[in-house]
């Protein structure tokens, strides 16, 4: 396996500059969606763990049945929806801005 990466480095074919723009676009819609995916998370991390805390400690069904690894789940479940959705409608807007432009001044 690591023989055909090395063939493929020393390719005696150049990749054209359209092709170098284009990493570095698809690079750069990565790191947008994490930041925006990360954002996400923060903001559902808050939003869900604020009412699971005081559900536990005010309510009388949720204090008995909800132990530590119920509350963790349940904020953490919303966190990882959160991140996941928002990054991947940042990856498809990205992807869809990046398609529709075919010049190399977008």
């Amino acid at each position: 396996m690591k023989d055909l990466f090395e063939n493929a480095k020393r390719s005696f074919a150049l990749p054209s500059p359209i092709e170098d723009e284009k990493l570095l676009l698809s690079q750069k819609c990565g790191l947008e969606s994490v930041l925006v995916g990360a954002k996400a998370a923060a903001a559902a991390f808050v939003a869900s763990a604020i009412p699971t805390m005081i559900s536990v400690r005010k309510i009388p069904w949720a204090k008995a049945n909800l132990n530590y690894a119920a509350q963790a789940l349940i904020i953490s479940s919303a966190s990882m929806a959160a991140y996941f959705i928002a990054a991947d409608k940042t990856i498809m807007a990205c992807a869809k801005k990046n398609a529709q432009c075919n010049c190399g001044s977008c």
